[in-house]
């Protein structure tokens, strides 16, 4: 068997045990779990590239129903099975979650599911407070609020990071412009399904580097929509420190 073969063997059994917990919540939750997990390009890439050092402080902020949570709880149990493939990173083991989602209905899915095992928090991000973390996850909600109140969330989140913190923040690059337009629109047809309208405030690849510059981070990026119409782009943003 490949390298890569082996690797995919063995994402596919975190895909299958950060999904099982589902089965006790609902039908929907286990099947959007599995969907998610297996088609989005971003989770396999911050556990493969060891983006979360084992034993982090993690903060989710729009956690939804708690997928990285369960998917880190999954990451342990398979390195303490001595199945963690050999060319990724460091398996994020003993990882600590707190995740913050504005919607009660997935607040209550993820508790369900992760059995006290993560903290979740019903609120909204612009008024709930962060606690202090060591990686904060930002994947694709921030352009649900305007832009002010998006460089005050950024400010918040700086803050609650230590020196060598990191923030992974995935946005879409509005100067991607098709592909772009493509991805507000996918966002609106899902929020009307889900009964919610919602403003969506696009920002450049440009613009988002500025910002986190600013605010002092050390910042890379890498496209992040890999098998998708969308404009999704990575941020791992680290926080600069001073000698």
């Amino acid at each position: 068997m490949t390298l890569t073969a082996h690797a995919s063997e063995h994402w596919s059994a975190l895909v299958d045990a950060a999904s099982a917990p589902y089965r006790k919540v609902d039908r929907f939750a286990w099947g959007f779990a599995r969907g998610k997990l297996g088609m989005d390009p971003v989770f396999r890439h911050l556990m493969s590239q060891g983006l979360i050092a084992p034993e982090a402080r993690v903060l989710d902020i729009g956690c939804g129903q708690g997928l990285l949570a369960n998917l880190l709880r999954a990451c342990t149990a398979l390195a303490q099975q001595g199945r963690w493939p050999s060319g990724w990173a460091a398996a994020p083991t003993a990882t600590r979650v707190t995740g913050i989602e504005l919607r009660p209905r997935d607040v209550a899915r993820a508790k369900a599911s992760l059995d006290g095992a993560a903290e979740f928090v019903c609120g909204d991000m612009r008024h709930t407070p962060f606690p202090e973390a060591d990686t904060v996850v930002l994947l694709d909600v921030l352009h649900y609020i305007s832009v002010p109140e998006q460089n005050e969330v950024l400010t918040r989140v700086r803050r609650a990071l230590p020196a060598n913190g990191c923030l992974l923040l995935r946005v879409g690059d509005a100067s991607a412009r098709r592909r772009f337009l493509f991805s507000t629109w996918v966002d609106a047809i899902v929020a009307r399904l889900r009964g919610c309208r919602v403003q969506q405030s696009g920002r450049s690849l440009a613009d988002w580097t500025a910002q986190l510059e600013a605010l002092g981070f050390a910042v890379r990026s890498q496209p992040m929509g890999q098998g998708t119409p969308f404009a999704n782009v990575l941020l791992v943003a680290k926080v600069e420190t001073t000698t």
